[in-house]
Formats: C-alpha cells, sequence, structure tokens
C-alpha cells in the first residue's frame, strides 16, 4: 500500500532549504496555572522523527497543524500557543504557524491558502496521518506546487495498517466499538472479508442486535441499518457480539456529552441481550469480556479500534479496559487507534505493550475501508525533486 509513496529520502540535498510539513499536533489541553497546557503530547511526541531528520539535513521546517474546531476564525481556545511551547522543547528551531482552521479556507480547500502556504517554501512533507482523509488545503494542495514526501509517521502508519489488509498473520481479530453504527459499516464490511474474527462492542452493538430480534429497551438503535446488519452478520464471517450488557436502569438520566465530568444516574445491572422497556446498555457485559478475552488469546494479529463502553464514566469502563488488557497480553501484532482506545491503552500503562498505536482515529477506518486517502492520493500524484 505505500509502494509509491516519495519519501523524505527523495528530497535530498535540503541543505539551506525551506521546508513545510503538515503535522498532525491536534493534541488535548487543559488549564494550568498561567493558562492552558498540553496535557497528552503523544502526536507531538510521534513528529520528532521527521523533523529532526529534516533538520538533521539542513533543511528550515515550519510545521502547520490544526486544533480542535474553530469554524474558520480565530478563538482563544484553540490558540496554538501551548501546542507551540512543548514543539519548542522536543524539537528546538522549528517554527510553528498559527492554527489552520482559523483560515476557512483550509477546509474549503482554497488555493490563495495554498498559495500562502507554499510560499517561499522550497519542500512540502505530509507527515500528518490523523488528516489524510480530509481534501483540505494543507493536505491536498501543496504537492501540486513543491516537491512533496511522507513523513516518518505517516510512512510508518501506511505500511503497518497497509499490511492488515495485505498479509496479516493469522489469526486476524479485529475488535471494533463505537456509538454509531453508520460511522463503522463500511470499515466492518472490510474487516469482515479479511479477518478471522470481528467483535463488535459499544454502542452500535444495540443495532446489531436488534437487527437479530432483541429487544434494545431505551438504548439507540439506527433502524436504517437494520438490513445492512443482518447482511453482515448472515457472511461468511465470524462476528461476535456481546452475549450481556450493563445497563442503566430507566429511572436514570444520561447526560454524557462527550465530556469525563459528566454521569448518568439511576441503577446499573447486567442483563443479557435483552433489554427491558428504558433500559439502556454502556458496556459489555463479563460474559462478553471473558468471550472477548478468550477470541483474542493467541491471536497473530490485533486490531482495535473504538470503545466498548462509555468508558470516561467508571461504572461503563470495565469492557474497554478488559479489551485493552487482552489485546497487549495476546502474544501478537497488535495495532490500536481511535482516541477512547488509546486512551485506555495509555491509562493502564500498556503502550508498551502494543506493537503500533495509531495516530489517526477516522484516517484509519477510512484506509481500511477504501485502501487509499486523498492525502496519499496526492502525494503519488504530486511534484517531485
Amino acid at each position: 500500500m505505500s509502494s509509491g509513496l516519495p519519501l523524505l529520502e527523495d528530497l535530498l540535498p535540503l541543505e539551506g532549504r525551506s521546508v513545510l510539513v503538515r503535522a498532525d499536533l491536534n493534541v488535548p489541553l487543559a488549564d494550568g496555572p498561567s493558562g492552558k497546557v498540553v496535557v497528552d503530547d503523544f502526536r507531538i511526541r510521534q513528529s520528532v522523527a521527521t523533523l529532526s531528520w529534516l533538520q538533521e539535513h539542513g533543511a528550515e521546517v515550519t510545521v502547520c497543524t490544526h486544533l480542535g474546531r474553530p469554524k474558520g476564525a480565530p478563538d482563544p481556545r484553540y490558540d496554538l500557543a501551548p501546542v507551540r511551547a512543548r514543539l519548542a522543547e522536543l524539537a528546538p528551531g522549528v517554527e510553528l504557524l498559527e492554527n489552520l482552521r482559523f483560515d476557512p479556507g483550509e477546509e474549503a480547500n482554497d488555493p490563495e491558502l495554498v498559495r500562502r502556504l507554499v510560499e517561499g517554501k522550497d519542500a512540502y512533507v505530509n507527515d500528518a496521518f490523523g488528516v489524510s482523509h480530509r481534501a483540505h488545503a494543507s493536505v491536498v494542495g501543496p504537492p501540486a506546487l513543491l516537491p512533496c514526501a511522507a513523513g516518518r509517521l505517516l510512512q510508518r502508519e501506511v505500511e503497518v495498517l497497509g499490511g492488515l489488509l495485505e498479509a496479516p498473520k493469522r489469526p486476524f481479530v479485529a475488535i471494533v466499538g463505537g456509538a454509531k453504527v453508520a460511522d463503522k459499516l463500511g470499515v466492518l464490511n472490510a474487516l469482515a472479508a479479511r479477518a478471522d474474527a470481528v467483535l463488535v462492542g459499544g454502542g452500535m452493538a444495540a443495532t446489531f442486535l436488534a437487527a437479530l430480534g432483541h429487544e434494545a429497551g431505551g438504548s439507540l438503535v439506527d433502524t436504517s441499518k437494520l438490513d445492512a446488519c443482518r447482511a453482515l452478520l448472515a457472511g461468511a464471517a465470524d462476528i461476535l457480539l456481546p452475549s450481556d450488557l450493563v445497563a442503566l436502569s430507566p429511572d436514570g438520566e444520561a447526560n454524557f456529552g462527550g465530556h469525563p465530568e459528566a454521569e448518568a444516574t439511576g441503577q446499573v445491572a447486567v442483563r443479557g441481550q435483552d433489554l427491558s422497556e428504558g433500559w439502556r446498555g454502556y458496556d459489555i457485559g463479563p460474559a462478553t469480556r471473558a468471550a472477548f478475552a478468550e477470541a483474542l488469546a493467541g491471536a497473530g494479529t490485533v486490531l482495535w479500534n473504538g470503545p466498548m463502553g462509555v468508558c470516561e464514566d467508571a461504572r461503563f469502563a470495565a469492557g474497554t479496559e478488559a479489551v485493552a488488557k487482552a489485546v497487549a497480553s495476546c502474544g501478537g501484532f497488535t495495532v490500536v487507534g481511535g482516541g477512547d482506545s488509546v486512551a485506555a491503552i495509555d491509562r493502564l500503562g500498556l503502550a508498551e505493550a502494543i506493537t503500533h498505536v495509531s495516530t489517526g482515529g477516522g484516517a484509519t477506518l477510512e484506509l481500511l475501508e477504501y485502501g487509499d486517502l486523498p492525502g496519499l492520493a496526492a502525494l503519488r500524484a504530486g511534484r517531485r525533486a
């Protein structure tokens, strides 16, 4: 899958040349004693290999990135000052431009923004795998105007994920979670055609269970995807669904909103695949955790993307944590991607036990589903040194 991508070596010589690097430094921030600070610098650290290589070969390096969703206008909440400070510690001498998404031309792929970005630059490097599924100005524009290459991080991501599709060591087990089945059906179909087993968790499992005739209670079911779920389950792939659920009683009130501090009230109990009226599943139950761990034991290759439940609430985190431990201990080639999955691995101190922790969420899924991304296609079609 990585064949045809220009690499850093293709840009040599670089002495005295100015290089624009599109990185993905979209990292979480929190309020500190003197303003906002970076609370997880994983993506910044992952960019250092490319930046250091360019500097070692004499290049002047300018980085551009987005942060958050400022909706095309400056927003102090998404100022890059804390990211700039951490980057200066890890890669001294690298310049960081202001948040790309402060300009509406970024998401609109405006040629004028592309022109401004490349002005005075001699080469372009895409090291932002996490946004390479977006046809944004900083991702697909510069390769047409400057000699271009894939950075070390992008190169590694494509090689690893390509290997999952092309020649995984078997048995190959995929675990897919998350809330919305519509977001994952495409990649589930792609994985079902290649994996020996696919384990389905998270909120989207409710739609699969409903497709088999189970009562969903108050769980969210995407009725428009029931037939698609039935078709997937009727295929040749071995798809494991939850056999039990950690559910919240109908007298409870859910108000997560994506915020870790928000909680749901009410009685929590383990239920089977059928939920009574009002009961809502928020995690996989103990029997499912054991079954998933058994399926992962001895796997040759594992891909995990997406939580098994609302893991920001400790009452519904056991499923995600059990999967994290099972993936880390399976002994095979393991790949973990997606914010909640990576966060669980980090929280449990298991990152060193994972073969590859991906910086991509949506990019990972789209590459597995379609086999290519707009950012990769732009590099292949771009200018050469």
